[in-house]
């Protein structure tokens, strides 16, 4: 028989459920339910609320959350404030969780295509599976492939124990991929590929290369939190000897985060990694850095083996002054701790991760690696370990699968929690390759671009529906698992993707009914949290494990600030020469521009484009909602006669794209920037026909270490059409142009 909440409260009041131990911040009371009933229960009072933690699924960062819920249906969601990595805070994405949950288009359930109709028409679950259980039999697992969204916790290993099971074959997709770059950089520096923890809120002088901290970038509700201290102090303003911290952005667009520096560095697309040097050319010659630590990276030959990054040698190629190389090189150098970053645009080139192990190494060069105020190793991942974890698939490797799908070596096809023929540029030939497939799985809960051209629609569960677990990455220093539970019942005819590989491996039998043993998804992500509670350690400890089950799921997290690996900097040889960015020419053999993309803030790279809360949040330097736009810079606006909302034209030698102008005073000249998400066939009535998908023009050019798409490496032609369009912005038609007779002045900040 269920516990009523009154008879769970009066069992907790008699301690019949065993101790629980809870360690670090506090235990908010209201949170002692752990789950949304199936049925509303007899005892409930109207106009009470509940809160549930869980954990957020609007972007990869893993932040937990908390759902308030009346009368079983979800409220309102906000950060858990006994999550560490957010702390009570919670980003526009995450607020927008809502939407997902009672979307008018979501997919209510499963539909199959009609032979020589093209149309599709609901079945039941029974018959849906029957027909792909049908088709993976008569397929041999070489031919079959799964293409999911980059998974981690235990839905990545029951996802990889089912592809291995069946003996079928698995790719990643990621429109704009998050970390290869970056990841390949730590392991060229470090000799590990797992994601560093950054200290912003202990460090003084902190320099960022092309990263959007503050809006997109790997976590941002955790940067954005320690952005806060680093630049307002602690909120007692207790610690001792506390100071505002100085912040210089170089970056080769004016984002939201260059705006909140005290000085940003415009830079030439794609040699971030050429300044970094430059400024570590400076460090040494002038012996501002760690000495040994300098001899090691140089070879004991010191400065003069950077001798081709000296600062006069490049100003002219990164377009920065000497003077100013050489001063932020003291700056950096005398302002410890500092702290380098670097990512997105920076690593968006041919030679991504040539620039991120340049920007990085300047951490090891003035001794931020493992002290306050610099970086922190983080351990490797609990529940479940990394023989679990499925492997990242670069650009390269799936324009090589969409080849093989080309060539009919491919036949079946499932997809999750992607959308390829959104995501990948016309070069690849997605489309026409889908053409060559016998068969394609949908899992997803929304009719996407590639939904839409499925024979078979599975739908998913919303994250608020789901159980789950996962293991943020970057974390914060420590081991850490994140726990989701749902938070109402499903709306409709769904059911979640572990429970759906579950179900089909039951089905099927043999290998794959071996691999996945379990009864529901919701026993694998216990059996996880049996794991942790067998360590005796950590933030939630108890010797009844329904008891420890209890427990993390009303904290919504456990973690082990113990558990921190030790973080050894061990210095790597710089490079002695440049490594250049190459660039895909722009049509009709003109110079062009840089076409430099962005994930939006609210929309990211296309996942938030269904829902409107996220469509009319201002863009933070434009306040431009629902739609795509252009940005030029005044002088470039001005020899093209384009003034703001004039439709132009955006031509690479791979396509073109209409979007209305926006000109920019903070866009410097010879590029335009374009903000990725919009330009969806599909993808709900908020998301059809609205903007320009800017992803689908770009060339196939990648960086040359980790065949990762170098989404910034290509130019285009810009051209006037006879046509305009008002865009809408929050403010109006205001123009962000300088009032007649005022001069434009650079305002640097002190301290």
């Amino acid at each position: 028989m269920p516990v009523s909440r009154r008879q769970f409260l009066k069992l907790a009041g008699l301690s019949s459920l065993g101790a629980v131990i809870f360690k670090a911040c506090g235990f908010a009371e209201e949170e002692i339910l752990v789950q949304s009933p199936v049925e509303l229960p007899e005892d409930l009072v109207k106009g009470i609320d509940n809160w549930y933690a869980s954990t957020c699924r609007q972007c990869p960062a893993g932040c937990g959350n908390i759902v308030r819920v009346m009368e079983g249906r979800a409220k309102k969601i906000e950060g858990n404030p006994n999550h560490p990595l957010s702390r009570g805070k919670l980003c526009v994405r995450g607020q927008a969780g809502l939407q997902a949950l009672y979307h008018p288009d979501r997919i209510q359930g499963p539909l199959r295509r009609v032979e020589g109709t093209g149309v599709l028409e609901s079945i039941t679950w029974e018959a849906a599976e029957d027909e792909l259980i049908r088709r993976l039999n008569d397929t041999p697992g070489s031919q079959v492939l799964l293409v999911t969204e980059p998974l981690r916790g235990r839905l990545a290993m029951v996802t990889k124990r089912f592809v291995e099971g069946l003996g079928a074959r698995y790719a990643s997709f990621e429109p704009m991929e998050r970390t290869a770059t970056l990841r390949a950089a730590m392991n060229q520096l470090f000799g590990q590929d797992i994601l560093p923890e950054f200290d912003l809120e202990n460090t003084k002088f902190l320099m960022g290369f092309g990263v959007d901290m503050l809006e997109t970038w790997l976590s941002t509700v955790r940067y954005n939190r320690g952005y806060g201290t680093f630049r307002q102090g602690p909120p007692d303003l207790s610690q001792p000897g506390w100071e505002r911290g100085t912040f210089v952005q170089v970056d080769s667009r004016f984002s939201m985060t260059a705006a909140n520096a005290d000085e940003w560095v415009p830079i030439k697309p794609g040699m971030e990694g050429i300044l970094a040097l430059s400024i570590a050319y400076v460090i040494i010659d002038e012996e501002l850095g760690d000495l040994a630590a300098a001899n090691t990276m140089t070879g004991g030959a010191g400065a003069p083996a950077l001798e081709a990054f000296a600062p006069e040698k490049v100003a002219d190629v990164v377009r920065v002054d000497a003077e100013r190389i050489a001063h932020l090189a003291r700056r950096f150098a005398r302002g410890r701790p500092s702290l380098a970053v670097g990512g997105n645009s920076a690593g968006a080139h041919t030679n991504g991760t040539f620039n991120l192990a340049a920007i990085y190494s300047l951490n090891v060069l003035v001794g931020s690696v493992g002290v306050e105020g610099g970086l922190f190793f983080n351990p490797e991942p609990l529940s479940p370990g990394r023989g679990d974890m499925l492997p990242h698939t670069s650009f390269g490797e799936w324009q090589d699968r969409v080849n093989e799908m080309g060539r009919g070596d491919i036949k079946l096809l499932m997809v999750r929690g992607a959308d390829p023929l959104f995501g990948s540029p016309q070069t690849v030939g997605f489309s026409d390759a889908l053409e060559n497939l016998d068969y394609m799985v949908s899992f997803s809960s929304f009719m996407d671009d590639t939904t839409a051209r499925a024979d078979l629609v599975l739908p998913d569960h919303i994250y608020l529906e789901s159980w789950g677990d996962d293991v943020p990455d970057p974390g914060l220093g420590y081991e850490m698992v994140t726990f989701q539970q749902p938070i109402v019942e499903p709306f409709f005819n769904t059911r979640a993707f572990g429970d759906e590989l579950i179900q089909l491996a039951s089905k099927m039998g043999g290998n794959v009914a071996a691999a996945l043993p379990w009864e529901s998804f919701k026993e694998a992500v216990r059996e996880g949290a049996r794991e942790l509670q067998a360590l005796g350690r950590g933030s939630v400890q108890s010797d009844n494990f329904e008891t420890f089950w209890d427990g993390v799921l009303q904290r919504g997290v456990w973690y082990d600030i113990n558990s921190k690996p030790e973080t050894r900097a061990t210095p790597r040889p710089l490079p002695t020469g440049p490594v250049m960015p190459a660039f895909a020419g722009a049509p009709h053999n003109v110079e062009g521009f840089n076409l430099l993309l962005y994930q939006s803030l609210a929309l990211t790279d296309g996942r938030g484009a269904n829902l409107p809360w996220l469509q009319a949040t201002p863009d933070p330097m434009t306040t431009v909602v629902w739609g795509t736009w252009v940005d030029i810079s005044v002088e470039d606006a001005d020899r093209l006669n384009i003034k703001t909302n004039d439709i132009v034209e955006v031509r690479s030698v791979h396509g073109a794209i209409e979007a209305p102008a926006y000109v920019n005073m903070g866009t410097p000249p010879g590029t335009v920037s374009v903000p990725v998400g919009q330009g969806h066939a599909n993808f709900s009535r908020y998301a059809e026909s609205r903007g320009a998908n800017p992803l689908s023009i770009l060339a196939d050019f990648r960086d040359g270490h980790t065949g990762s798409l170098a989404w910034n490496a290509t130019k285009v032609k810009v051209t006037k059409t006879n046509r305009e369009k008002t865009l809408a912005k929050f403010e109006g038609s205001v123009a962000a142009l300088p009032a007649p007779d005022t001069e434009l002045v650079q305002i640097t900040h002190k301290g």
